[in-house]
């Protein structure tokens, strides 16, 4: 506000100036009656912000009123800035009519300078002026006023793609650690998942000869230590610098279901596997996701389910099919918690590979056929041999 009263005051003195400068047209009034219109118009660059209309209207009467006393240069000059901030700050509809206005008014302006001088290089010059005076403050202010806008509209556009860029950056980072999360769970889950149930069973047992608590111990500590081998191969991969990715002579594979089995087979499970169709290379996303389910399947077998376990792997053209059924527990095993997780996980693997997955209780599986009569719990999923020929949806099991 201060601002804007000492541009008034600013303007008012550099017309009194001009004025005792003998600025002005000499109609035999008082000099002190052209401070009139000039006050007039300085009121105008008061309110020039906040009220742009009354702005241009306190000029108009400004400068109507030196028109019969005078006119005088200060007043003109500081009705070009009533004209300005009315096509800067008022709305933009009469700012493109005050251009039009000022227009003809320029020309009307010159053409009767000229035709009452009686000369028509009077026409010219009075022309010039009066475009000087009303055409050229609308046009700057227009001008302005449309860099002004597009430089809020690029912000505008900046913060957007900002706020896009924070919602790709956490999107990627809820994808990372849903990632990790389901990483670490497959792989933690097996191991400890065997050594509760195989150290249950050697606490809860007091018949146990040395032998056969041996040969716990030692599956306890097998799958304990391989269980911290692979969490330092997270570790490692998690430090790795760049998108290297996850090695390939760390990386689990399809192939490696038999120490999965073999694995669960020493916690006490009775498990048969069968491959049919001939083992191939997978894409790297597939591998893993198919080496996980089997995991995953096998662990929750072994909280929930019993014996016997049967695994099926089945290349099949352009799909690998994978089975792993179990005899119904009948309920959850005593120490062991779940977090219910793993369904979620596998499914999600199936689906980031355009595969399909399903599981549930069924009737007549072969792990039923072999002496559970209530049925069992089958885990299917179905993942694409190469990526990018999904076969996603039930149309995969046929």
């Amino acid at each position: 506000m201060k601002r804007v009263v000492l541009g008034a005051g600013l303007a008012f003195a550099m017309g009194v100036v001009l004025i005792a400068g003998k600025s002005y047209l000499d109609r035999g009034h008082s000099e002190w009656l052209l401070l009139v219109p000039l006050a007039f118009t300085c009121a105008g660059v008061l309110v020039r912000q906040r009220a742009p209309l009354v702005s241009l209207a306190l000029g108009v009467v400004g400068v109507t009123i030196d028109g019969f006393v005078g006119p005088s240069l200060g007043t003109v000059l500081v009705f070009t800035d009533n004209l300005y901030a009315a096509a800067l700050y008022g709305p933009v509809r009469f700012a493109r009519i005050l251009l039009g206005v000022t227009a003809v008014l320029a020309v009307v302006a010159g053409a009767l300078g000229g035709f009452l001088a009686e000369n028509w290089w009077m026409l010219a010059v009075m022309g010039v002026q009066a475009g000087l005076v009303l055409i050229t403050p609308v046009t700057t202010a227009l001008v302005l006023r449309e860099q002004r806008d597009r430089a809020a509209a690029e912000k505008a556009r900046a913060e957007q793609v900002a706020h896009l860029a924070e919602l790709d950056r956490q999107a990627s980072v809820i994808a990372e650690r849903t990632r990790m999360a389901r990483e670490l769970h497959d792989m933690i889950a097996n191991h400890f998942s065997a050594i509760a149930i195989q150290s249950t069973a050697a606490l809860s047992r007091k018949d146990l000869d040395p032998e056969t608590v041996r040969k716990i111990m030692e599956t306890v500590r097998e799958n304990s230590v391989k269980g911290m081998a692979e969490m330092r191969t997270m570790i490692g991969l998690l430090r790795q610098e760049g998108d290297e990715g996850e090695g390939e002579a760390t990386r689990p594979r399809l192939a490696d279901v038999e120490a999965l089995v073999e694995r669960t087979r020493r916690a006490g499970m009775t498990v048969e596997l069968r491959v049919d169709g001939e083992a191939r290379e997978l894409p790297a996303p597939i591998d893993l996701a198919g080496y996980r389910i089997v995991q995953e399947a096998l662990t929750n077998a072994l909280k929930h389910g019993a014996s016997p376990v049967s695994v099926a792997v089945a290349y099949e053209g352009e799909q690998v099919r994978l089975s792993v059924e179990n005899a119904l527990g009948g309920r959850r095993r005593d120490g062991l918690p779940g977090a219910g997780a793993g369904l979620v996980g596998m499914r999600e693997r199936a689906s980031l590979v355009d595969g399909f997955f399903e599981a549930g209780e069924v009737w007549g599986g072969e792990a039923a056929n072999g002496g559970d009569e209530r049925g069992c719990w089958r885990v299917l999923a179905v993942l694409p041999a190469a990526e990018g020929e999904g076969r996603g949806g039930r149309g995969a099991q046929g």
